[in-house]
Order: C-alpha cells, then structure tokens, then sequence
C-alpha cells in the first residue's frame, strides 16, 4: 500500500509538472505567433506593465506624512532587535537594491537565516510576502522578522515596552495613528513599517520607458532578449508589472537542479501549505533590478546573473540555452534596472535611562 501511495502521489506530481511546462509552452507559442503579427512593443505590453512613478496605496493601511516618517524611522531602527544591533535596514538594504549581498542574511546571536533575503523594492506589487508566500502583505510581512528568533530575535511584547521606553517613539506613534486610544501597539509597529515600504518602488528602467512608447529605451541586444525572452517562455511566469511575484511555481519543473541551489532540506512552500504538491515550490521572484540583487535563488547559491539565467532554462525550460542566448536575455534583464530610491537616513529618538537595554 505504501508503495502504491507513493506511486500515486509521484504520478499526479509528474502530471502537475507537465501540465505547467505545457501552460508555459502554450503562453510562449501565442506570445511567439503574436510576434509574427504585431510588433515587439505590443506584444510586451500584453505581457509586462511599467512601474508606476508613486508610491502604491495599501488596502486599509492609508499613508500620511506621519505614518510614512515613523515607518522610516521603524525601518532602521536597530533597538527593535533583542541585541539592539539588526534592523529591517540590516538585511534588505536600502542602499543595495533592497537586499543584502548575502547567500543567506546574518541574524540574532549570528544566527544564520534559511533563505536568501528577498529584495523589498517594489514588494509592495507581489501577491504575497517571503519565498514560501506565508504573509499575506507587506504589513504582516513587516512584523514577521522583528518576532522571529533567527532574524531580529525578540518579541511583540517586548518590542512595544522598547518603543515605550522612548519617549520621542511614544508621541510619534501618537502623531501617526491620532484616532486611536492606545496606538503603540504591535501591529502598529507593522503598518507603519509597511506603509514606508511601500514607497520603495523603482520606476523609469529603461524597459519601463520601452513599454511607455520610447522603442529607442532599448539596445537592440536587449530587444533580442526580450524577444527570447518571451519565446523561450520565461514571461509565462516572470509576468506583470514586476516580471515575476505573481505566482507559485516547483524549482525544477522539468529538471531538478543541483542541491547547490536547491537544498533538499527546504522544501518550499509545503511548509505552509501541507500540500505534497507543493514540495519544492517557491514564490517566482520578481526579476526588478535583479542586476543588482546576486546572489541568486532562495538558496542565494548562484553568483552570476548568467549562470542563474542558464539554470532557469534547463530546470524550469528544459532547454539548453546557447552562450549567445544567454548573454541576450541578461541584456535584457540590465534594462530592468530602474531609479533607486532616495532615502534620507532618518534621526532615531534617543534612549533614556527607563528604556528597557539590550540583551548581552
């Protein structure tokens, strides 16, 4: 019976994955023969939209000067972490594309993380929050890490009597949530975070200049890569306004790739789900300023943007992509680097001497 099970659940697993490489290969070929009637530009408009030049709204998390100033004061304020030396800052820098440089990030008592720190720029367009989707937005994504023992090591409780125990804090909370009786609260703390991330989006890529109508935004080495981009089916799942962050898709669809990349011990998005279908499966990333992003994947094990693009061809295409093809789709995914965003390091209140100190 085991034996059975097990055959069963390999069959409809191996089913699911052709069916997906299928779905890919579909959207590829109308994408393909679109191209054959219509030029380049209105077919990458079907498929891609520009990044829009303000800051996005949150469902029932309205911005307001106050807000937007407390969330970038909680965003790199290091005292929200049990040590007092890791901030939401530490591990998606702002000054390197929204993420670290690390394989995986670096946490309390230099614990290691699980997974590659996934850029917050443009997050606010994903559909859900980390590799494995487990937060919904980008507001429960921000009280994730401050409460999780291997990143910022403390807990709600013990954040909100930190925050207390500054003064400067207590009446900013007040300015930003001024309707409420007792606004220092946890879930607060998250919103404010979020709706400050919210404004880290990077419009005006060149690619988003091509979709607006500026053909010449373009190399035509870069149009190449765009062109294969889309028929070798790469746009089946790296789609919409963030090339990617859209769906849930297995890392191997049709070749499983080295451990190197895929670790056999993080199964993926199962963890959340309890689906067996869905070992292995991980959130599609969003490919924005992913020039400036590497290390690559959720293992953060692939260094070179070309090598990473030759993996995803053989694993999720199975197809073996030229030198030549390579260096064309990664001209192309130059373009989709867009302007950083401009933040001014804020001034953090300062510590008293009732504000709770540090762990050791």
């Amino acid at each position: 019976m085991g034996f059975v099970k097990t055959s069963i659940v390999s069959f409809f697993r191996l089913a699911a994955g052709l069916a997906f490489v299928c779905a890919a290969l579909t959207g590829s070929l109308l994408a393909s023969t679109a191209m054959g009637q219509d030029n380049l530009l209105d077919v990458a408009r079907s498929l891609f939209s520009p990044i829009p030049k303000r800051a996005a709204d949150l469902d029932g998390n309205p911005a307001t000067l106050e807000k937007l100033e407390l969330g970038k004061m909680l965003y790199f304020e290091p005292r929200l972490s049990q040590a007092h030396n890791i901030s939401c800052n530490t591990c998606h820098q702002i000054g390197r594309a929204g993420g670290d440089g690390r394989s995986t990030s670096i946490g309390h008592n230099w614990q290691r993380g699980g997974r590659n720190a996934p850029t917050v720029f443009n997050a606010v367009f994903n559909v859900a929050q980390f590799w494995d989707g487990r937060a919904a937005d980008l507001t429960e994504q921000a009280g994730g890490p401050i409460s999780n023992p291997t990143e910022m090591g403390t807990t709600p409780w013990h954040a909100v009597e930190e925050l207390k125990g500054i003064p400067g804090y207590v009446e900013a909370f007040g300015k930003a949530f001024p309707d409420e009786i007792d606004p220092l609260r946890y879930d607060n703390i998250a919103r404010a975070i979020a709706v400050f991330e919210a404004t880290l989006i990077t419009p005006d890529a060149p690619f988003d200049r091509y979709l607006e109508g500026n053909e010449n935004a373009l190399t035509t080495e870069q149009k190449e890569g765009l062109r294969l981009f889309i028929d070798k089916g790469c746009s089946s799942c790296h789609n919409g306004i963030n090339l990617g962050g859209r769906m849930y898709a297995p890392f191997g669809v049709v070749e499983k790739p080295g451990w190197e990349f895929l670790p056999p011990d993080d199964k993926g998005r199962v963890e959340v789900t309890r689906k067996v279908d869905d070992d292995y499966v991980f959130k599609v990333p969003t490919l924005r300023n992913v020039a400036l992003t590497a290390p690559y994947f959720h293992s953060g094990q692939a260094w070179d943007l070309e090598q990473a693009v030759a993996v995803m061809g053989t694993t999720q295409l199975g197809t073996q992509l030229s030198p030549e093809e390579v260096d064309k789709i990664t001209a192309f995914l130059q373009a989709l680097t867009g302007d950083q965003p401009k933040v001014t390091y804020p001034t953090l209140p300062p510590s008293v001497a009732t504000t709770p100190r540090p762990a050791p």
